[in-house]
């Protein structure tokens, strides 16, 4: 019974020990999910190694989003990555850039401000410049997009080389339903896009996007959309862009009502459709 109970011991020694290594060392705890789960599962899963030197840019554009703001730099700080967060504020009036002001101190963020309101398309333009990391992501300030989503759309740029990575609200896998109106100038736009660039996209406008970051800092000096003209004119220059690859991969979306701050429109929306044409 004695040497029972101290083979027991040694057993639960072990597995603590076990337990301990794979809660501190990211390497031993997804080498052991793949060991039980499978490389198929695993990559279903978005579990992955990160590589420990690879940093993210996450670009935010904000106007006038001083009741989301600090959630939104929260969610991201708890996505994963080591992140630069670039802030670029374009032209705020509802007390963000004071409160902008008060983060300066704060060594993951990068703050820049735009003295009038130029549009998302220029914001992004002037963060994009300033990005260091290896990747770089658009992430909008206002929640709709959850940043718990960065790991899968990580993974194709991380493991498989691939060049840009467009989250898309309507493939497979669980969805907030949106708006049919809403629903419908996407869809329509991102027809009418794909025509022209000749990508199968299923959500060309999707906020999420995801780009090697020498990729897109080779076209953000060629961005000439001040606003959400922005979103065509990006896969245009990428569709043709010869060798580059692009995936999709399915995302959660928590949309907002205009009464709640949503900013796009009809006069975006048939933007959009001339942008595709024009470039």
């Amino acid at each position: 019974m004695s040497i029972h109970s101290e083979n027991d011991q040694d057993v639960l020694s072990h597995l603590e020990q076990t337990l301990l290594e794979i809660s501190t060392d990211e390497s031993r705890r997804v080498e052991m999910l793949h060991q039980l789960l499978g490389e198929a599962a695993c990559y279903r899963l978005a579990i992955y190694e990160i590589p420990h030197d690879f940093i993210l840019s996450v670009v935010v554009p904000i106007f006038n989003e001083v009741n989301s703001l600090q959630q939104v730099i929260a969610a991201v700080r708890q996505c994963g990555f080591k992140c630069e967060i670039i802030l670029v504020d374009d032209g705020s009036t509802d007390g963000t850039r004071q409160l902008l002001e008060t983060l300066r101190d704060q060594t993951d963020l990068k703050i820049i401000l735009h003295e009038k309101n130029q549009g998302k398309g220029a914001a992004l333009a002037t963060g994009f410049k300033e990005a260091t990391g290896d990747a770089v992501i658009i992430q909008d300030a206002d929640l709709e997009y959850t940043p718990k989503d960065y790991r899968a759309l990580l993974q194709p740029i991380i493991c498989e080389g691939v060049d840009a990575v467009y989250g898309s609200r309507f493939i497979t896998g669980q969805r907030n339903v949106p708006r049919v109106r809403h629903y419908l100038a996407n869809k329509l736009v991102t027809m009418w896009s794909n025509l022209f660039s000749n990508l199968y996209l299923t959500d060309m406008e999707t906020c999420y996007k995801v780009f090697r970051r020498e990729v897109i800092q080779e076209i953000a000096p060629t961005l000439r959309e001040k606003r959400f003209g922005i979103e065509p004119e990006i896969t245009a220059k990428l569709a043709r862009r010869k060798g580059l690859r692009i995936r999709e991969v399915p995302i959660r979306y928590f949309p907002r009502t205009f009464e709640e701050g949503k900013k796009i429109g009809w006069k975006d929306g048939i933007r959009a459709l001339w942008c595709a044409i024009r470039y």
